[in-house]
């Protein structure tokens, strides 16, 4: 198994063993529970409802879980713990949704220099300018970059280094900056 999840705590930094501060993500790892043959679940549902219950009664273990995912080699396992995956100095890569900013015009969103400032110019400094062609073709393409929303998709980053596995605190740090806000849902893959 090379897949773990957990959820986003913050951003801290520690000291490596040559004593030089890093940066660390702190995820909280708990242990995954195995519902069957190729599903875990984890998480926390304050009320879950009926179909949930109906395919958890059989677990000996009474869980109520926010989320249940696939993995496909789990092995017979009850419980997967984060120290069963990673160890200190493994490569991963974390997927993640951004954080959400929201409606955004065109020098946020694409990096767009603006207008020019002064020569008349009185309240068009940030817009896009002109966006379309002549005659031909009579339209805008497809893909154009313009203002609209910005930020809440999945993003992942590669190359990161596992900093240190505390399993007595069902933590996780990772060397460098992942994804998303506190609390985001995190997929860590080695």
């Amino acid at each position: 198994m090379n897949t773990f999840y957990g959820f986003k705590m913050g951003q801290s930094q520690d000291f490596d063993k040559s004593r030089r501060r890093v940066p660390v993500s702190t995820i909280k790892v708990e242990p995954l529970a195995v519902i069957n043959a190729r599903q875990v679940a984890f998480g926390h549902k304050k009320h879950p409802n009926k179909p949930l219950q109906g395919m958890l009664k059989n677990l000996s273990e009474k869980i109520t879980p926010r989320y249940i995912r696939e993995i496909k080699e789990i092995g017979d396992q009850k419980k997967i713990m984060v120290t069963d995956v990673f160890a200190a100095g493994d490569k991963v890569k974390v997927t993640g949704i951004s954080k959400g900013k929201g409606f955004q015009g065109v020098v946020h969103r694409h990096h767009f220099k603006g207008g020019p400032k002064t020569h008349g110019q009185s309240d068009r400094q940030r817009h896009p300018g002109s966006i379309g062609q002549t005659t031909t073709p009579g339209r805008v393409y497809k893909g154009k970059r313009m203002a609209g929303h910005m930020g809440a998709e999945r993003v992942t980053v590669k190359n990161l280094t596992v900093f240190a596995v505390k399993p007595e605190e069902n933590l996780l740090l990772i060397q460098g900056l992942v994804p998303g806000a506190k609390n985001t849902l995190l997929t860590i893959t080695k």
